[in-house]
């Protein structure tokens, strides 16, 4: 079958997240750019369109304009699906007119700038019958599907406590008054939503968890801050998770903590034993047994479980990372829309995150906003 098509909404010269979605979709031979609204000037978006070598004909100044434009084209011509990459106020109007104009959809996260947006979005996403991916990315680490792999199996028996913690740096100063625009529009409630650090990093972290365990969220305590002089969103959290099966958990995210990059990690403990996991060495994934000694599996390597090693796309020994991530994600929506035109139907159990877990990250961010709000008090999602 040939490359699926895809279109692009954001991510034009100088964005930096567009550019990792446009390398990861090409990891795997399975898609191509043919197509964007890179940004909402279109003299801008037509400099980036020479840059990616897209036709100027397949150019358009704004998402309407790209969407309306590529439903007059053959279906053997026009896009299979739109990829958008534009700050949080942004998610919710492409996806929409997309998905109501017939066209899957791969956006990433958060899904939207508020809950009720999110909630709306699931409706669409039913009635348009289309596919809908969020890029929730380091679900797509080999080792992270072997740590949901051996505790769907019950290798590590009942899972009890849980710690997660997302650490960076970059905000430690007022970078969004020297012209940064990454940081300008995170900090920005207009463009991020309700939630700063929360909204970026801290869904991840609870998306990572509730991915993993299998066990969802129920109730939180929050205790949110703004260290940044001036800021009036978080950048910094830390949190206290009860979970439906009665595990507890420990959350703590910042972009604030000074020197650190981009340190993701968790830990997740049961009563036969114990898993913890580092995204900055994501090809180790560290279990500790309550009988036998301390293993290290790696991707591909032995005792690893199939729904772990077939992600893996070089021999053991190559380390696979942050763009490979996102490829899984692609890859795998990208397999789910070449059934649907091979006439097979959507999978019951789809392997890459949907409109459900970003309503999940959507509630998480108001309910921990709810309980800061009200000093730390225990908030239900």
């Amino acid at each position: 079958m040939s490359k699926l098509k895809m279109g692009m909404v954001g991510g034009g010269t100088g964005s930096f997240i567009g550019d990792v979605h446009r390398k990861a979709a090409s990891i795997d031979g399975m898609i191509e750019l043919v197509c964007g609204a890179f940004s909402s000037s279109k003299e801008k978006s037509l400099i980036s369109g020479k840059e990616l070598g897209i036709s100027n004909k397949r150019v358009y100044g704004n998402f309407e304009e790209m969407i309306i434009g590529e439903t007059k084209l053959s279906e053997e011509e026009r896009m299979d699906f739109v990829s958008i990459v534009t700050p949080n106020h942004m998610h919710f109007p492409p996806t929409k007119m997309a998905l109501e104009h017939g066209f899957h959809v791969i956006c990433d996260k958060p899904l939207s700038l508020t809950l009720d947006e999110a909630i709306e979005l699931e409706k669409i996403v039913a009635a348009s019958g289309k596919v809908f991916a969020l890029t929730h990315n380091y679900t797509g680490y080999p080792m992270v599907k072997q740590a949901k792999t051996m505790i769907t199996k019950g290798d590590l028996g009942t899972i009890r406590k849980i710690n997660v913690h997302y650490l960076q740096g970059w905000l430690s100063t007022a970078v969004e008054k020297t012209g940064q625009k990454q940081a300008a529009w995170r900090v920005d409630p207009k463009r991020s939503g309700i939630g700063g650090a929360l909204g970026d990093i801290g869904t991840h972290a609870e998306n990572l968890v509730e991915y993993i365990t299998g066990i969802q969220i129920e109730t939180i305590a929050a205790d949110l801050t703004a260290f940044g002089e001036g800021r009036s969103l978080d950048d910094d959290g830390n949190i206290l998770l009860r979970f439906e099966n009665g595990a507890k958990g420990v959350m703590s995210f910042s972009q604030i903590a000074t020197g650190e990059e981009n340190n993701l990690g968790i830990k997740i403990y049961g009563t036969k034993g114990s898993v913890e996991w580092y995204q900055e060495n994501p090809n180790q994934l560290t279990v500790k047994w309550l009988d036998q000694p301390k293993q290290i599996y790696t991707p591909g390597g032995n005792g690893t479980y199939p729904e772990s090693s077939e992600y893996v796309r070089i021999p053991a020994g190559h380390p696979e990372g942050y763009l490979e991530g996102f490829a899984t994600i692609y890859r795998s929506f990208a397999k789910e829309l070449m059934n649907i035109k091979s006439k097979k139907m959507i999978s019951q159990d789809l392997d890459f995150p949907t409109v459900t877990d970003g309503i999940r990250g959507m509630k998480f961010i108001y309910a921990a906003v709810e309980s800061s709000k009200n000093n730390a008090s225990w908030t239900k999602i």
